[in-house]
């Protein structure tokens, strides 16, 4: 969702990116990708450079009545369903947001997760709405919301996890087959805790990793808690492990996704942090979040600037 530096392709983590995009869409994200492209290209241009004031993007979105939200097709953080409408919890969030904030309309422009912020930079879109995790590589590149939700890391294993594999210490340790997704988190978590990179498989997605788990071609695949627990539900071979917090530099690490923006654009990125706090205090947001499966212990009061720092 989704996640991790889980997430665009220019994490810094050096992570290789093998097989497909980290992310597969939904049936009929090509066509809209492709109306996406063609009306971003119709319209004007949007100057990046920074302001004084932090841009003014905002005034031309409540002026033109719509923004465009880049998304990457992963089910629950944002994508396009089988009816071929925008959906997601970060497209249902930014719909009410936006709304709030004078914009009626939302657009989405698809588009592989590692493009997600070269898009965003390009002007592709003006907005990232893909639950990405926020982490100190990606705030070098872009400003990032606080985060509308907290997310804890679980594995995809075999039917009564006949390896005992509860953490990335234990995926070292039985030396394990390993899997995760392209661009996520999830590889640097591994290596970090002394998996050898290089063996680590890369797959497209959390349903690819599935597939890799119940075929017997790796014996765990790594991803957030909320995509793990949800791509196992009808699974007879495999199952989701408890949730757990891997370690970064030796300590728990809790891991917080949002919304990201131009760099020059703070005047808009605090505007949709205002409102989000009301939602965060009138319980809106959790009733929000809650159809795509975010539970309670999902909600956070971490801020984007306690998660850049690392």
């Amino acid at each position: 969702m989704a996640p991790p530096l889980r997430n665009d392709g220019r994490d810094g983590n050096g992570a290789r990116t093998r097989g497909p995009s980290r992310r597969a869409l939904l049936t009929g994200v090509s066509a809209l990708g492709a109306a996406g492209a063609l009306g971003a290209a119709g319209c004007s241009r949007v100057a990046t450079a920074a302001s004084a004031d932090g841009g003014d993007l905002l005034g031309r979105l409540r002026a033109q009545g719509v923004v465009r939200l880049g998304i990457a097709g992963e089910i629950p953080f944002g994508y396009i369903d089988r009816d071929g409408e925008l959906t997601g919890e970060a497209p249902e969030l930014a719909k009410a947001v936006f709304k709030r904030l004078g914009v009626d309309r939302v657009q989405p422009v698809p588009t592989e997760f590692g493009s997600l912020i070269p898009g965003l930079d390009s002007q592709q879109f003006d907005v990232v709405s893909a639950g990405m995790y926020i982490n100190p590589q990606r705030c070098e590149q872009v400003v990032f919301s606080d985060p509308d939700y907290q997310m804890l890391d679980a594995f995809v294993v075999r039917k009564g996890n006949p390896k005992g594999l509860h953490g990335y210490q234990d995926v070292v340790a039985k030396k394990a087959r390993f899997a995760t997704g392209t661009g996520y988190a999830e590889i640097q978590y591994a290596v970090e805790a002394g998996y050898k990179e290089s063996d680590i498989l890369i797959v497209p997605d959390q349903v690819a990793g599935l597939n890799a788990v119940e075929a017997g071609r790796v014996d765990v695949f790594a991803g957030t808690a909320l995509t793990v627990r949800e791509v196992v539900r009808k699974s007879r071979r495999a199952e989701s492990t408890k949730p757990f917090a891997p370690l970064v530099k030796g300590k728990p690490h809790v891991d917080g996704g949002g919304f990201a923006f131009r760099s020059a654009e703070t005047r808009l990125r605090d505007a949709f942090n205002v409102e989000l706090r009301k939602m965060k205090k009138s319980g809106e947001l959790f009733r929000i979040l809650r159809p795509f499966g975010f539970t309670a212990a999902e909600m956070t009061d971490m801020t984007a600037k306690e998660l850049c720092r690392g």
